[in-house]
């Protein structure tokens, strides 16, 4: 496990904020609120049912990253074949591909949200979301976020 800061997010909360992510059939690495906070933050905009809403949390690159994924000069060859499943508590799942979270590939602003509007995610909502910005419509934003797994097709 990751340790950190005092908790940022999900401050009080039965759920606390922490998300397992597996890379590759490796071991889960657990990051949890603490690790997050740490973290640079972003903040970007999306529209839901015609209204804008402003997202704070931290690009799903750097989560990824920071949990083992191939990105960079790594994501090449055989690693192009890989996904992102992203699953949440109630068992929604949304796939990704890697290369959506690389700036090598991308300007990609996939965050892991765990603020709407300059205040904590609700209950309904969190305590972390997957936030897709740019996509036209929200279907592959996912809350509740549980845990990500990256899974490469062709080894």
């Amino acid at each position: 496990m990751l340790v950190g800061a005092p908790s940022l997010l999900g401050r009080g909360r039965e759920n606390a904020a922490a998300v397992a992510i597996q890379v590759n059939g490796k071991p889960a690495v657990m990051l949890t609120e603490q690790d997050l906070a740490k973290m640079p933050r972003h903040t970007v905009t999306a529209k839901e049912h015609g209204t804008e809403i402003s997202y704070g949390g931290v690009l799903l690159h750097d989560v990824l990253e920071r949990a083992g994924a191939p990105f960079g000069s790594q994501l090449h060859g055989k690693a192009l074949s890989s996904y992102v499943l992203a699953t949440a508590r109630d068992g929604y799942a949304v796939v990704y591909t890697l290369t959506e979270m690389d700036p090598d590939f991308t300007d990609s602003e996939i965050i892991v949200a765990d603020q709407q509007n300059g205040k904590p995610l609700t209950d309904q909502q969190g305590p972390l979301r997957i936030v897709v910005p740019h996509d036209k419509k929200p279907a592959r934003d996912l809350r509740m976020l549980d845990r990500i797994e990256i899974v490469q097709l062709r080894n």
